[in-house]
């Protein structure tokens, strides 16, 4: 957990010169990706694909796979300790990273350890790339990634995986919307500053709810070009819960049209919950939790649609 829930502001020293600009201080430009950590690479590739992602892309010398549709690119993590669980120590697949895009990488982390984050010591291997990267909620890392355009992390750290599409389309425009983070009970004001803070993000009102589970407190990231922004979503448990785990919860995935989306992604297998409470509707749906542990939200959004996708038949 970061130094910045712990230390006060004035002991923290001041943010470089160089990143001024007090909306954007440390040049956000979009998530990257989103890394699962599982022991089941297999069966939750599969779950990705329902959701509409292609493998694109292997490790040179990690089992980590890149799953990708338009814009939006998943990481599924296999590799050390996690892929050497027997059957009885299983656990279910979790998020265990998210990357951001930025101006300046190595400038981006120096800033916000400045401020009071916690550095993750990286240990890359020959031909590898050295991400810095901070620690996030529960464990998790938060990258810092500025090679995201002509050349991107994934030319140097991964091999295309022969006769595939490495740019599938996405199926009904979608992308990034964000990603939900479970708190502890009474932690949003600090997770708030953490992200306020280190990164920048910004809370917007109460009234300003998006998708079909408006419960919690609402962040939104800036960006460099406005159509990278996503959002975080903040949600303390309910009062009678027993789990007060703190970690990244799911992935919102955003699309102009959601009945559409539901309709797209159940013709490749995906199920959605439709009970009285919680139900697809134009705002938004949820899938049904897979794995113990995966799920994934559609949010309405006006953001221009990328490329119809491919007839998955």
């Amino acid at each position: 957990m970061s130094d910045l829930l712990v230390i006060a502001g004035h002991a923290r020293e001041p943010q470089q010169a160089s990143f001024s600009d007090e909306d954007n201080p440390i040049g956000l430009d979009g998530l990257e990706f989103v890394e699962y950590a599982t022991s089941q690479p297999q069966a939750l590739g599969q779950v990705l694909e329902m959701a509409g992602f292609k493998p694109v892309a292997r490790h040179r010398s990690r089992e980590v796979l890149l799953y990708r549709q338009g814009p939006i690119n998943v990481v599924v993590n296999a590799h050390g300790r996690v892929a050497d669980s027997g059957p009885a120590d299983r656990v279910a697949p979790a998020i265990t990273a998210m990357a951001l895009r930025v101006r300046d990488a190595r400038a981006a982390y120096q800033s916000v350890l400045d401020r009071g984050g916690w550095e993750v010591p990286t240990h890359p291997q020959a031909m590898e790339l050295n991400i810095p990267a901070i620690h996030g909620v529960g464990g998790t890392r938060i990258y810092f990634v500025d090679r995201y355009r002509e050349f991107s992390i994934y030319d140097v750290d991964f091999i295309p995986i022969p006769s595939v599409d490495a740019h599938p389309a996405p199926v009904a425009g979608m992308h990034f919307f964000g990603v939900v983070q479970y708190i502890g009970e009474g932690r949003s004001a600090d997770w708030i500053e953490f992200y306020r803070e280190l990164l920048g993000l910004k809370l917007i009102p109460d009234e300003q709810r998006f998708g079909i589970l408006p419960a919690g407190k609402l962040l939104r990231a800036p960006a460099v070009d406005a159509a990278n922004g996503f959002m975080l979503q903040l949600i303390e448990p309910a009062p009678d819960s027993a789990d007060n785990r703190e970690r990244l919860e799911r992935i919102g995935l955003g699309v102009n049209d959601v009945l559409g989306a539901v309709r797209a992604l159940r013709a490749l297998g995906m199920e959605f919950v439709e009970t009285g409470a919680t139900h697809t509707e134009k705002r938004g749906a949820i899938s049904k939790t897979y794995l113990g542990g995966v799920s994934f939200e559609l949010v309405h959004s006006e953001r221009a649609p990328a490329p119809a996708a491919k007839d998955p038949t």
